[in-house]
């Protein structure tokens, strides 16, 4: 799940809006380029899929760019949705494990990234299929909004593997998910 976040823990505002997150810095340079040339499937919710379609497809406008992602995306939703030409997009709804695997498969031994909503990292989180959370927090603060992992994840405790600065505006934050099983090791 590589993500970022309101320093009080929101994705995106109420509307679904990123606004707030793009003055905090360029995403070229940051972790952000290196992470997506590992990535060799992923999965996003409905709102995230939408949020696509809006701010940067925008199909049939003078500005109507390319899907931003060359590898197959999963996009979890109950409703019909427009496809994006030339996008390799599989629509699902359900349990996640089913998916997870068509992902290992279609990655080829890369990684598996989930693009969000915090809601679909959670369900992977429950079936044990997260090993790692990767997040951006901004300098700012949303005060309500789409959280992040609305999870209770308190035992184990997530792992602290690296934090760095992006700039004045961006903090990145990775942990490895940590399995009961794996609890005592170091």
């Amino acid at each position: 799940y590589y993500t970022a976040t309101s320093l009080d823990g929101f994705i995106a505002t109420e509307d679904h809006s990123l606004d707030w997150l793009f003055p905090l810095g360029d995403p070229d340079s940051s972790s952000f380029p290196e992470f997506v040339g590992q990535v060799g499937a992923a999965a996003m919710g409905s709102s995230t899929y939408a949020w696509l379609l809006r701010h940067h497809v925008k199909p049939g406008t003078p500005e109507q760019a390319p899907w931003p992602y060359e590898q197959p995306v999963w996009v979890f939703s109950r409703r019909e949705w427009p496809r994006v030409e030339g996008a390799d997009l599989r629509f699902v709804s359900g349990d996640v494990r089913p998916v997870h695997a068509a992902m290992l498969e279609a990655a080829g031994g890369r990684n598996l990234w989930i693009i969000g909503g915090g809601d679909l990292a959670g369900q992977f989180h429950d079936a044990g299929l997260l090993d790692e959370i990767i997040v951006q927090v901004g300098s700012v603060t949303l005060g309500r909004g789409q959280p992040l992992l609305p999870r209770r994840i308190t035992s184990p405790p997530l792992r602290l593997t690296s934090v760095k600065a992006f700039g004045t505006g961006l903090a990145e934050l990775r942990y490895a998910v940590t399995r009961p099983e794996d609890a005592g090791a170091t």
